[in-house]
């Protein structure tokens, strides 16, 4: 059986995203969501929010990128937890909702970025995947995931690799 770039994509999306998903149950437990909201590692960085929303962007556009297929409209407005996990939710639902057969040829498919600026890169839908998006996916899931650690949630690397579940006994 041969790994796709599906299998590289998606299931890895859909895992963090739900782990994601999971660190802000334990945020509302633990501590004051409106200072959270706020929070962030550094001046220049962006606020917690704003991980969340780039991470999930970075799945979603990914997968649009790779099978030609439009992903869905997310304004940018999420301003509580829960607004933050039904964004994760939307996310996973259309990762989900793309199957494998959608990437096929996703490997040489052109992926170009444009950004703001008008700067941008074109990739091969393979080093796309590799070189931009699942690095860019991670940083934001790891700046979220640091945010939170660094304000007082007792999150851990199990939380963060919480999808693999309890390890056996080998």
């Amino acid at each position: 059986m041969q790994f796709t770039i599906y299998d590289s994509a998606a299931p890895v999306f859909v895992a963090t995203l739900r782990n994601m998903r999971a660190w802000l149950d334990k945020a509302a437990a633990e501590r004051n969501e409106a200072a959270l909201m706020g929070a962030r590692l550094a001046e220049d960085m962006h606020p917690l929010p704003r991980q969340f929303q780039f991470a999930s962007d970075s799945a979603k556009f990914a997968v649009a990128r790779l099978t030609g297929t439009e992903a869905p409209v997310m304004e940018d407005t999420e301003s509580t937890f829960a607004e933050l996990q039904a964004r994760m939710d939307k996310t996973v639902a259309f990762v989900e909702s793309v199957g494998p057969d959608a990437y096929a040829g996703a490997e040489d498919r052109e992926v170009a970025i444009k950004f703001p600026n008008g700067m941008g890169y074109r990739f091969s839908g393979a080093d796309y995947l590799r070189n931009f998006a699942l690095p860019n996916f991670y940083f934001h899931a790891t700046a979220a995931y640091a945010i939170l650690r660094a304000n007082g949630v007792s999150l851990g690397k199990p939380d963060f690799l919480a999808h693999l579940g309890m390890p056996v006994q080998m």
